[in-house]
């Protein structure tokens, strides 16, 4: 048995239980009129974990969360991991064919999720694209899928509400959840978070207690988040970043969680103010729209303490903004991948704003990154090559893929990110390129063969290629290249239309342009160099 973690528990439901214990007072959770505090959301948690038990969840059994940032989420969450059970969550922006895909590649077998957010009822959504209701099921082409639990809205035929599942937690006795609990270890998977890759489809990445707790710890303290804050979550909870390096991290820390619906910059200036904000993450283009904002000084802003960004290049004098008009003491970058566990390299408190603006950190404690050449040797400073990460946060491997997990860990252990950079002398990381093409859109990962898959449904297209173009708003957006099928019919505004049907909207290519041709290698390979060259030729002209 290899050495304890240095912490008081060593399992995230047993950090749950110790925060409840230790601020049981203190605000965990505020949500409108909800505010709970940590021994209320620990007694939250039980419950709800009794009635997963009830519901016949095993353990290691996987179950859905497909919601946005809620308080019911966060003790769904914390519930199922209580009960031995596997997190999976859901992108709230996932069309029905896409959720179905997750859920049926997880084998999960209840699903938590919502009835009406933003004019979108997820049940009707799923059902719509995998074949309805089921006569002995909720959703009929989705077979392990045993039960949909209505966290917020109306509960469908064929769903049971929030309500209706926790009143079944008394058939579960006290003492059977203890012992499901303490049975957990360190190296059980705790979430599994999809991803998706360059071959289309996404990849389930496996996670363990040990590996989300070093993970989130490292981040707090590279943070300085301590008991006290007062975190508005904006990123959403289904990513690392606003499930880890969010509420789970104000979990581990006694910091109060305010979770945010959806980015309106008057209501984020009213919630800072209102509930005296101290910690904001976010894209650049959070701060970028809080600075430009003409109320802006109508609002008592001087809790700000804490700002993390990344995701997307952030200008130098921005940074100094965010420090001098915002009043923010610590603001850092950084650089993960959900497979490195959300840890990779961050900058630290104290760096210079250059620093901040140009480069994405260093590695982070327990974690080596190194540059490397095609031969996977590693290259002298400030030389681009492949960033490769070794370490604890290094993931179990994709879930049932043991083909794509050899792809992506060498035999010694180095993940390779498929990303280009450069690592200085000081061992800070700049990102300089992408080799699997990935498109950041306003922070979220859209990847082009992904989208390309999706698009080539249609029976028009003989032959798409999509890339990425600089955006002033959103960062970057997909553009997609068509060649249409010898005869066939198809404009721009058809498929744009259609694709906002079939994928998320980050995804959606924001131009379609079409060719005669592809450009291609002797080899048969899109010259996607070219196809950014087209691109900004027809920019240019237009």
């Amino acid at each position: 048995m290899s050495e304890a973690l240095p912490y008081p528990y060593q399992t995230l439901p047993a950090a749950v239980q110790h925060a409840g214990r230790t601020w049981p007072a203190a605000q965990a959770l505020v949500d409108g009129e909800v505010r709970l505090s940590f021994s209320e959301l620990l007694a939250a948690a039980e419950r709800a974990a009794r009635a997963f038990m009830a519901a016949g969840l095993e353990p290691g059994d996987r179950v859905g969360v497909w919601a946005p940032n809620i308080w019911e989420w966060v003790v769904a969450a914390c519930g199922l991991q209580a009960a031995g059970g596997v997190l999976v969550p859901l992108n709230t922006r996932f069309k029905g064919s896409e959720a179905g895909y997750v859920l049926r590649r997880s084998g999960a077998r209840i699903l938590c999720t919502v009835s009406d957010f933003l004019d979108t009822d997820y049940v009707e959504l799923l059902r719509k694209s995998n074949g309805g209701p089921g006569s002995d099921r909720p959703v009929a082409d989705l077979e392990e899928l045993e039960r949909v639990v209505v966290l917020r809205g109306s509960a469908a035929a064929g769903t049971e509400s929030w309500e209706q599942f926790l009143a079944t937690a008394g058939g579960t006795p006290a003492a059977d959840l203890d012992a499901r609990r303490d049975a957990i270890t360190r190296d059980d998977l705790c979430d599994i978070l999809f991803t998706s890759g360059t071959t289309g489809n996404p990849k389930g990445v496996m996670t363990s207690h040990e590996q989300a707790l070093r993970a989130t710890r490292g981040w707090i303290d590279c943070v300085t988040l301590r008991a006290g804050d007062r975190y508005l979550i904006i990123n959403p909870f289904f990513h690392a970043f606003g499930y880890r390096s969010g509420w789970l991290a104000c979990v581990l820390s006694g910091a109060t969680a305010l979770p945010q619906l959806v980015f309106d910059v008057p209501e984020v200036l009213r919630r800072v103010s209102e509930e005296r904000i101290s910690v904001l993450p976010g894209p650049p283009t959070i701060y970028q729209s809080i600075l430009a904002h003409p109320d802006r000084g109508k609002h008592d802003l001087s809790s700000l303490r804490v700002g993390v960004t990344g995701a997307a290049a952030i200008p130098t004098a921005l940074v100094r903004r965010i420090f001098d008009e915002l009043g923010f003491e610590v603001l850092v970058t950084g650089y993960a991948l959900t497979e490195s566990s959300a840890a990779a390299t961050m900058c630290r408190p104290g760096d210079d704003p250059e620093t901040i603006a140009t480069t994405s950190g260093r590695a982070v404690p327990g974690v080596e990154i190194r540059v490397v050449d095609e031969s996977n040797q590693p290259l002298p400073p400030d030389t681009p090559g492949e960033i490769v990460l070794r370490g604890y946060n290094v993931m179990k491997g994709y879930f049932e893929d043991p083909g794509a997990t050899a792809e992506a860990i060498d035999a010694d252990g180095w993940l390779h990110t498929g990303d280009v950079g450069t690592l200085d002398a000081r061992g800070y990381v700049k990102i300089t390129d992408r080799l699997k093409d990935m498109v950041i859109v306003g922070g979220f990962n859209a990847y082009p063969a992904e989208i390309e898959n999706t698009l080539t449904r249609r029976e028009e297209i003989q032959h798409v290629a999509v890339i990425g173009m600089p955006d002033e708003r959103m960062g970057e957006v997909p553009v997609a290249f068509v060649v249409l099928r010898p005869g066939a019919e198809l404009d721009e505004a058809a498929l744009v239309a259609w694709s906002r049907q079939e994928m998320a909207n980050y995804k959606v290519p924001r131009r379609v342009i079409f060719l005669d041709e592809m450009p291609l290698t002797p080899s048969g390979k899109v010259q996607k160099f070219r196809l950014r060259e087209l691109a900004g030729g027809v920019e240019a002209s237009g």
